[in-house]
């Protein structure tokens, strides 16, 4: 009888500190708008099994994928109000909380993936830019990557000739709305996740992302002529809501960043790495590829776009344009 009391103490004292275990583990809501077998996607989830490691299990990070919790706009809105703890988006989808964010989405300052890093680390102007998130009621963790944005379209697309009468999807940002209207496209702002039913039926002509983004969202089924641009430089910075990183303490702070930064060359390297097979693997599916657009034509379509961001942001289109022109110098 003693025995059976014994087991019965030594069951209940097992569950008791598997509740409190279970009782002292914080839950943290990671939401993002990237699919499955995305790159955004993959890193997050090394970053949930990296922050688990380094708190010793405290933090528990959930990914939610594919706009499940809501779109770009949405996922920064509820960082701000504490509704989620962390985002990944393009820098440009920032710039409803910091306007001057806006001018990481002017075309063609950026020529390659090692200048892309080099400016968003070394920046002194973005890191000012960035130093001002906390107030706004989020902050930056690390800048992950998403790639150069690029075309895919119904119909060839060589140069601004033939943007023309043609609508295009894109995200709701100012810059990258000028832009493309420069080129001659017609502008449709639209959720990712309508965007493949919106070309399927017509509704638009095409969408421009990064590769990654083309190819995990599958676009080029229905736009398939894929045209590589390359007219904006589109990293992603991580994002913690500040009511998160306040209640944490400054040991999970340390160990949170850290996991942040430590996933930040994992990501970058396999956007970077993953380019020209991912393109080689749409090709295989019937996508037709232009590597060699008239990008000169883009880019003389577009120099109105500076001197309208001049006439609204002021100086800091020349710091942006300085800072990137010396990246440019220092990494061919």
């Amino acid at each position: 009888m003693k025995k059976f009391t014994v087991i019965r103490y030594a069951v209940a004292l097992a569950a008791a500190t598997l509740a409190s275990a279970a009782q002292s583990q914080t839950v943290l809501k990671f939401s993002h708008t990237d699919q499955q077998f995305g790159a955004r996607h993959a890193a997050a989830v090394v970053f949930a099994k990296k922050v688990k490691d380094y708190t010793q299990g405290r933090y528990q990070v959930n990914v939610f994928c594919c706009s499940q919790l809501g779109n770009d706009p949405k996922n920064i809105e509820q960082l701000t109000l504490g509704g989620i703890d962390f985002t990944v988006s393009a820098t440009g989808s920032y710039a409803g909380q910091i306007p001057t964010l806006n001018l990481m989405m002017m075309p063609f300052i950026i020529d390659s993936y090692t200048q892309g890093w080099k400016f968003y680390d070394e920046s002194k102007w973005l890191q000012t830019q960035f130093a001002k998130a906390p107030e706004k009621g989020f902050r930056f963790l690390a800048t992950w990557e998403a790639g150069f944005r690029n075309m895919t379209t119904r119909d060839p697309l060589n140069s601004p000739e033939d943007a023309k009468g043609k609508k295009l999807r894109t995200f709701p940002n100012e810059m990258m709305r000028w832009q493309l209207e420069a080129m001659g496209f017609g502008i449709q702002i639209m959720p990712l996740p309508e965007v493949y039913l919106a070309i399927q039926q017509g509704a638009v002509s095409g969408q421009e992302n990064p590769i990654d983004t083309i190819a995990s969202n599958k676009f080029y089924e229905v736009a398939p002529h894929v045209t590589l641009t390359n007219h904006v430089y589109s990293p992603t910075p991580l994002a913690i809501s500040e009511k998160t990183w306040q209640k944490l303490s400054p040991e999970d702070q340390i160990a949170i960043a850290k996991a942040a930064k430590e996933v930040a060359p994992f990501q970058r390297n396999a956007i970077r790495d993953n380019d020209e097979k991912l393109l080689a693997e749409m090709e295989a599916k019937g996508a037709k590829v232009n590597r060699k657009p008239n990008t000169e034509a883009f880019r003389k379509a577009v120099e109105p776009v500076y001197a309208k961001a001049r006439d609204k942001y002021g100086a800091d289109v020349d710091a942006v344009l300085a800072d990137a022109a010396a990246v440019r110098k220092a990494v061919k």
